[in-house]
C-alpha cells in the first residue's frame, strides 16, 4: 500500500522511479559515458494495479546534436501535473511530434542524401556532341564556332578535335568533308595549333578502341591526318614527332605509315587528299556565278520579280550581290528586250533591302571598269551603259555617288589611256593562248612585237589575275611563266611594280575571287622560291602599300608560308603542277648528260637531252652546272656550251644569266675548287671573244 506521501504509485513503480533518478544523475555528471551504458531497454506494464517489469537497467532519452555532442533531453510537454511523467515511458524508441509547440528541428536524425559531384570534362564533352550533331545537320561552320566559343572552356578544345572526328569516322563522305572544313575554318582563331595537335595524338592512342566499331579506322584516320597537313593545320613534322611516342606494334604507328607512304608522297597529294571525300562542302564562286545567271535568264522568261529575288535571297551571299547586278546589267545590254525587267528586278531587289546601295555601287562599278571588254563582244556596250545609269538613279535605287567614280570610265579619251586600252586587249589575248598552247617561246616572242616594257608590269598583274580565276593548271603555268620572264625579258623592277599594283588592287580583285588573298600570298612566295624576287623585296612591296591594308595582310601571309619547315618543297607544288619536281629532275638529268658527253659522249646527242627537257627557261642551269664541271674535270665540256649557242638552243640571256650564277657563287665555290675565280676569268673570256654574253656582263 503506497504512504500519502508518495501518491497513488505502486512498491514496484517507485522502485523504477528512484533508479530513474540516478541515472538521471549519473547523465548530468558524466556526458561522455557511453551510450550503450545510459539506453538499457526498459518494458513495463502500468495500469490500475498493474505491474511493470525493467528489463537491463535502465531508461535515457538522450539526443546528440549536430556536432556529435551529447544534449539535455527537453520534457517535450510531458511530467506535467496530473500526468504519467516522460521518465515513466517505457518504449525505447521516441518518436518526434512536428506539430508539438515545443518540436524542435535539430533532435531530428541526419539523413545523408546523395548527389552527383559535376565534372567540367564530361559536362563539355558533353555539349561538344551536341554543337557536332548540330554542325552535321546544318553545315553552319560560324555556328559551330560561336557555340564552342560559349562554352568558356578554351582549354579542353583537344577533346573537341577528338570527339569530332571520332565521331565523322563512323559517318559518311560528306560528314568527313565537313569535319576538315570545320577544323580548318577554327584553326588559330578559336582552336590552337597546340590543341589541335593534342587532339590527333589522342586519336592515334585510342585507334585501337575505334576499330573495334569501325573497321576501316587506321585507313581513315590517316586520311584526316594527311589532309590537316595539307590544310596546314598539322605540321609535317608532328608525323616524325608522333612516331617516336607511338609503339611499332600499334594501330596509331600504322596510321602514321600510311599517312606519309599512301598519300603525302603521292604526286599531287595535295590535291588527291583534297578530293578524297568529294570536295568542299561549301558553294565555290563558279557555281553562284552560274545560279546566279540561271536564275536571271530564267526570270527574263517569267518576268515574276517575286521569284527572282527569292531566288537571290535563297543564294544566302549577301556579299556577293555585286556579281547579281553585274551580270543583270550585262544581260540587259546582250538581250536588249529585257532591259526594262531588268531594271525593274533590280529597283525592286534595292526597295526590298535585298541588295544593298553599297552592293548596287559595286556592280555597276564593276561594269563601268570592264566596259572595254565588253564592247568586244556588245559594240553599244558603252551607249547603253551611259543610258542605264541615269535611269537607275532617277528612279532613286542607284545612289547619285556612283557618278563621282564614273569620271574615270570617261577619262580614256587621251592618247595614252588609248594605247595602255590597246595594250590591256593584246596582253588578254596573248595570255589566254599561252593558256591555251603553253608555248612560252611564242609568248616571248608575242610581248617582243609590242614593243612597250613600260607596261611589263601591267601584264604581270593581267597574267595572275586571270589564272586567278582559272584552275591550278593555268596558276602553275602563270608561276612558271613569270620565271622565265624573270630571266628573258622583265627586270626586276618590273615584277616588284606588278606585284604592288596586284597588291593595291587586293580588295577589288577579291570582289570576283574570294580567296584572292591566299591566292596571291602564294604566288609572292612562289615568286621568292623561284629566285624571281628576292626576300627583301617582299620588305620593299610592303613599305609602298597603305599599313593594315589587305595587301599589307597578304605580304605578312607570304613571309609566313616562306618562313615555315619545307617550304621550297612544299610551295613548289603549291598548286600540284608538279613544276617543282620537274626543276629537280631536270637538274639530275642535266647533269648526268654532261657527265656523259664529258666521259666522251656525242655533242648532238648531248644537245638533243636539252631539247628533250623542254625546258628553255631553265637554260641558264645547263649552263652554271657546265662552267661548275668544267672547272673541275675538263675545259672540253665549253665545246658543248658553243654548240648549244651556235644551234640556238641556249639564247644570249640565258647564257649572261648561267654565267652570272657561277659569277655569284665564286666564293662558295672556291671552297673546293681553288683556282676556281683564275678559271671563271679564263671562260669569260672565250665566252666574249665568241658573242655568248650581253655587253652588260
Amino acid at each position: 500500500m503506497a504512504s500519502p506521501k508518495e501518491g497513488f504509485l505502486t512498491d514496484e513503480q517507485r522502485e523504477v522511479l528512484r533508479i530513474a533518478v540516478q541515472n538521471a544523475e549519473v547523465l548530468s555528471s558524466s556526458p561522455k559515458s557511453r551510450t550503450s551504458l545510459l539506453l538499457p531497454e526498459l518494458k513495463s506494464k502500468v495500469g490500475c494495479g498493474g505491474k511493470s517489469t525493467a528489463v537491463g537497467g535502465s531508461v535515457r532519452h538522450v539526443r546528440r546534436s549536430h556536432s556529435g555532442k551529447p544534449v539535455r533531453v527537453k520534457k517535450d510537454g510531458a511530467g506535467g501535473k496530473g500526468t504519467w511523467g516522460k521518465l515513466l515511458d517505457t518504449e525505447a524508441a521516441s518518436c518526434l511530434d512536428r506539430n508539438d509547440p515545443n518540436y524542435d528541428s535539430g533532435e531530428e536524425p541526419y539523413e545523408l542524401v546523395g548527389t552527383t559531384v559535376s565534372d567540367p570534362v564530361d559536362d563539355y564533352k558533353k555539349s561538344v556532341v551536341t554543337i557536332v550533331e548540330e554542325y552535321f545537320s546544318t553545315g553552319d561552320v560560324q555556328l559551330a564556332a560561336t557555340d564552342l566559343g560559349d562554352l568558356g572552356s578554351d582549354e579542353y578544345h583537344h577533346f573537341f578535335v577528338k570527339k569530332l572526328i571520332s565521331m565523322a569516322m563512323d559517318r559518311h563522305d560528306k560528314e568527313k568533308e565537313m569535319a576538315s572544313v570545320l577544323l580548318s575554318s577554327l584553326y588559330a582563331d578559336v582552336t590552337s595549333p597546340a590543341q589541335i595537335s593534342h587532339g590527333f595524338v589522342m586519336l592515334l592512342e585510342s585507334v585501337d578502341d575505334l576499330a573495334v566499331d569501325i573497321p576501316d579506322a587506321v585507313d581513315v584516320l590517316a586520311l584526316f591526318i594527311a589532309r590537316a597537313v595539307v590544310d596546314d593545320i598539322l605540321p609535317p613534322a608532328f608525323l616524325t614527332r608522333a612516331k617516336r611516342t607511338l609503339s611499332e606494334s600499334s594501330k596509331g604507328f600504322q596510321v602514321i605509315q600510311i599517312a606519309e607512304k599512301s598519300y603525302l608522297s603521292a604526286p599531287h597529294h595535295a590535291e588527291l587528299v583534297e578530293q578524297r571525300w568529294g570536295g568542299t562542302v561549301h558553294i565555290t564562286v563558279e557555281e553562284i556565278k552560274k545560279k546566279i545567271t540561271d536564275l536571271l535568264r530564267e526570270y527574263i522568261e517569267s518576268g515574276e520579280t517575286a521569284e527572282a529575288c527569292r531566288c537571290i535571297r535563297e543564294l544566302g551571299v549577301s556579299f556577293f550581290h555585286h556579281e547579281v547586278v553585274k551580270r543583270a546589267l550585262v544581260l540587259a545590254m546582250e538581250i536588249q528586250t529585257s532591259e526594262h525587267a531588268i531594271l525593274k528586278l533590280l529597283k525592286e531587289a534595292a526597295e526590298e533591302c535585298l541588295i544593298s546601295s553599297s552592293q548596287m555601287i559595286k556592280g555597276f562599278s564593276r561594269v563601268a571598269e570592264s566596259l572595254d571588254d565588253l564592247s568586244l563582244d556588245i559594240p553599244t556596250a558603252k551607249s547603253l551603259f551611259q543610258i542605264l545609269v541615269p535611269k537607275a538613279i532617277s528612279e532613286g535605287w542607284l545612289d547619285p555617288s556612283f557618278l563621282k567614280s564614273e569620271g574615270a570610265v570617261e577619262d580614256g579619251n587621251n592618247e595614252s589611256s588609248e594605247k595602255l586600252r590597246r595594250y590591256k586587249e593584246e596582253a588578254v589575248t596573248i595570255i589566254h593562248e599561252y593558256f591555251l598552247s603553253d608555248d612560252i617561246t611564242e609568248l616571248i616572242r608575242s610581248l617582243q612585237d609590242l614593243a612597250v616594257p613600260e607596261y611589263n608590269p601591267v601584264f604581270i598583274k593581267k597574267l595572275i589575275t586571270l589564272s586567278m580565276e582559272r584552275k591550278n593548271r593555268e596558276r602553275e603555268m602563270a608561276s612558271v611563266l613569270l620565271s622565265t620572264l624573270s630571266t628573258e625579258i622583265f627586270s626586276r623592277d618590273d615584277i616588284v611594280n606588278g606585284f604592288i599594283m596586284l597588291l593595291e588592287s587586293a580588295e577589288d580583285t577579291a570582289l570576283d575571287i574570294l580567296d584572292a588573298s591566299n591566292e596571291l600570298a602564294l604566288f609572292l612566295s612562289r615568286a621568292v622560291i623561284d629566285d624571281v624576287l628576292a626576300p627583301l623585296n617582299l620588305e620593299e612591296i610592303s613599305n609602298k602599300l597603305t599599313p593594315n591594308c589587305s595587301g599589307s595582310e597578304t605580304v605578312h601571309m607570304a613571309r609566313s608560308l616562306i618562313s615555315a619547315r619545307h617550304a621550297g618543297e612544299r610551295l613548289l607544288r603549291c598548286w600540284g603542277g608538279g613544276t617543282g619536281w620537274a626543276v629537280e629532275d631536270a637538274k639530275d638529268k642535266i647533269v648526268k648528260l654532261l657527265e656523259e658527253y664529258e666521259s666522251g659522249g656525242d655533242v648532238r646527242e648531248a644537245c638533243q637531252c636539252i631539247r628533250d627537257l623542254g625546258m628553255p627557261f631553265f637554260n641558264h642551269e645547263v649552263v652554271k652546272k657546265t662552267l661548275i664541271m668544267a672547272m673541275e674535270k675538263s675545259d672540253r665540256l665549253l665545246d658543248f656550251l658553243h654548240e648549244c649557242f651556235g644551234e640556238g638552243l641556249i639564247t644570249i640571256n640565258q647564257m649572261t644569266k648561267g654565267f652570272s650564277r657561277v659569277r655569284d657563287g665564286l666564293d662558295d665555290l672556291a671552297l673546293d675548287i681553288p683556282n676556281a675565280e683564275e678559271k671563271f676569268q679564263t671562260f669569260v673570256e672565250h665566252a666574249k671573244k665568241h658573242g655568248w654574253l650581253l655587253l652588260s656582263f
